[in-house]
Parts: C-alpha cells; sequence; structure tokens
C-alpha cells in the first residue's frame, strides 16, 4: 500500500510539469528578457547551490513577472540589475535561458518511476 502512494504522489508532483519541462527542453515559449535581482543561495557542507531570482518581460511587453527564477543560473551567470535573454515556458515559479533546458529527463523519469510503483503494487494487490 506504501508504494502505490509513493507512486501516486510522484505522478501527481511530475505529470502537471511534463509539458512545461518539454517547452523548456526545446525553448518553447515566450521569449524575452530576465532582470536579475536578487541571488538565492543555500548553503550545503562542501558546496554553495544559487539561483538569481528576478523578473520576467516579453519582448512585447504583454508578459511580466516578477520574482520568478532563472533556472540553471548560479552565482557567475550574471548581476543584479542586468539582463539576460529568457524564455517563460509557463513554469508557475521559473523560466529559462535560451539554450532550453534537460530538466524535462527528471520530470519524465518521476512519472515513470511512480507509473512502475503503481502497476507493481497493483499486480500484488491482484494476486
Amino acid at each position: 500500500m506504501a508504494l502505490a502512494g509513493l507512486g501516486l504522489l510522484l505522478i501527481f508532483w511530475s505529470v502537471p510539469e511534463l509539458g512545461p519541462t518539454i517547452k523548456a527542453a526545446r525553448a518553447d515559449g515566450v521569449s524575452g528578457v530576465f532582470t536579475a535581482r536578487e541571488l538565492r543561495c543555500i548553503q550545503h557542507p562542501g558546496h554553495e547551490s544559487c539561483v538569481w531570482a528576478g523578473d520576467f518581460a516579453s519582448g512585447d511587453g504583454r508578459v511580466v513577472r516578477h520574482d520568478v527564477e532563472l533556472y540553471g543560473s548560479e552565482r557567475g551567470t550574471t548581476a543584479a540589475g542586468r539582463t539576460v535573454e529568457a524564455v517563460d515556458t509557463g513554469r508557475a515559479s521559473r523560466v529559462y535561458g535560451p539554450d532550453g533546458s534537460g530538466e524535462w529527463l527528471f520530470t519524465t523519469l518521476l512519472a515513470v518511476a511512480g507509473m512502475v510503483m503503481v502497476g507493481v503494487a497493483a499486480r500484488r494487490a491482484w494476486r
């Protein structure tokens, strides 16, 4: 039963993100610029993980989003107040660089793992 629950949880988390992450892989979305405002960092033993947060504005000015993160950015990517090209794929909290993202692979693996877990649990229950 726990296996099925974990599988359903993985499906619940990953499936809604499949479309936007596949769009991110192709850099398919609304093109514009990301203006860096704040570097957000988390300290881990032995290293630091950082991402830039800021504002996104589409090239035509129709789409403006505040407090989004630039996926894949780090301390040396940009500086506060600077702009870089970005693509809005529809993710709630992030935009992507013009070269796209490999994030779709992990999201797809989570969805598949969830489906396998549910399938194994269902098979065990029907024996």
